[in-house]
């Protein structure tokens, strides 16, 4: 459950940001054209304020529940970035985010000036051309939490494909002649891009659970670092090979570097390596005995409370968790007999009132 709403709440993040990222070339190129080059950035720099107002309002609890944390010395260390990054499993994924993005990010400086040259398009028109894009990266989104809430095991299937439908998008906006054919490879584009990502993001986030601290601002940052990577390339590389070699070079190159990357994700095969949970029905019944231990810990003596929950009857439903049994065996006075009787009542302790154990004990305190 925990892995599926990450899926989607990363889902809904993913979507936003590409409205922002393919919003804003129309949102530019319309505004440059008709009010001047100044009105955009003001715009910008009011909604950039008005949203530093509002995440200041919005994550004033989680700073408060941060210190309070740190205070009690509760607060897990993350997992330095330099780990992570040297781990395959997370290289690849941020290899993938970056090859992912370098299309958008080789196309967006470049595709400005082929449209003039080749079309006499106008700066409202080229701003344009992308928006419609939005539409299908906001489906790829909502495909790829459908399928990997279905398949969590075979999301690198869903990368490969996305990379495959990234390169075949790029390489078909040359061919165009007109307005409306170019925003059918960029649609395709944005489509492979919203399956990279939303499927990635969401694998970085379990392989940190998995294998390190649950602690995501370092593994995160890691593909914040690949989206800049690819952004930063962008503007110097798209440019210079567009000046040598052509723009129908560049989306040639693109598509290639984009099907040479997709065999080395096989290697995410092995990311999803578990037994799938299987609901039977004492799983269903079980209850965790928060309150006993809690009581036990501070208000009786350990054997009493092993007398206690020993003799109760097999036909209860409720079974002690493995959290429950790590709570027994956490006090180091247990003794040899104590200790196997805990065990065996792993799997038979049962009472069909837990709360009627908890009342006796809390009154034989009292008493």
């Amino acid at each position: 459950p925990e892995e599926n709403e990450r899926k989607k709440a990363l889902g809904l993040a993913i979507a936003f940001i590409s409205f922002g990222s393919l919003f804003a070339p129309p949102f530019g190129g319309i505004l440059f054209e008709f009010a001047g080059k100044a009105l955009p950035f003001i715009l910008l720099a009011m909604l950039a304020l008005f949203d530093g107002i509002l995440l200041i309002i919005v994550m004033r609890p989680v700073r408060d529940e941060r210190k309070i944390m740190q205070i009690s010395d509760d607060l897990p260390k993350a997992t330095p970035i330099y780990h992570l990054i040297l781990d395959p499993y997370i290289a690849i994924c941020a290899g993938a985010l970056v090859m992912a993005n370098i299309s958008l990010a080789f196309l967006e400086p470049t595709i400005a000036i082929w449209m003039r040259k080749t079309m006499n398009a106008s700066e409202w028109a080229i701003g344009l051309v992308w928006l419609p894009a939005f539409f299908p990266h906001i489906f790829g989104v909502f495909l790829t939490v459908k399928f990997a809430s279905r398949y969590p095991t075979k999301q690198w299937i869903i990368v490969a494909i996305g990379l495959l439908l990234d390169g075949l998008g790029c390489i078909l906006v040359p061919m165009c002649t007109n307005f409306v054919g170019v925003i059918i490879p960029l649609m395709i584009l944005c489509f492979g891009i919203a399956l990279v990502d939303t499927a990635l993001l969401p694998t970085l986030g379990y392989l940190v659970d998995s294998r390190y601290v649950s602690v995501y601002g370092s593994v995160y940052a890691i593909a914040d670092i690949s989206y800049s990577i690819a952004y930063a390339l962008g503007p110097i590389v798209a440019s210079n090979i567009v000046n040598l070699f052509g723009f129908t070079f560049l989306c040639v190159s693109v598509f290639f570097a984009c099907i040479l990357y997709i065999p080395l994700l096989r290697i995410l095969r092995t990311v999803y390596k578990y037994e799938n949970f299987v609901e039977t029905e004492d799983t269903d019944k079980e209850i965790v005995c928060e309150e006993v231990f809690n009581v036990q810990d501070s208000l009786i003596d350990k054997s009493e409370l092993y007398d206690t929950l020993n003799p109760l009857n097999d036909d209860s439903p409720t079974t002690l968790n493995k959290r429950s049994l790590y709570k027994y065996n956490r006090f180091n006075s247990i003794n040899r007999d104590s200790r196997s009787r805990i065990n065996s009542s792993r799997n038979s302790i049962n009472n069909p009132n837990i709360e009627t154990t908890y009342n006796a004990i809390s009154n034989d305190n009292e008493h």
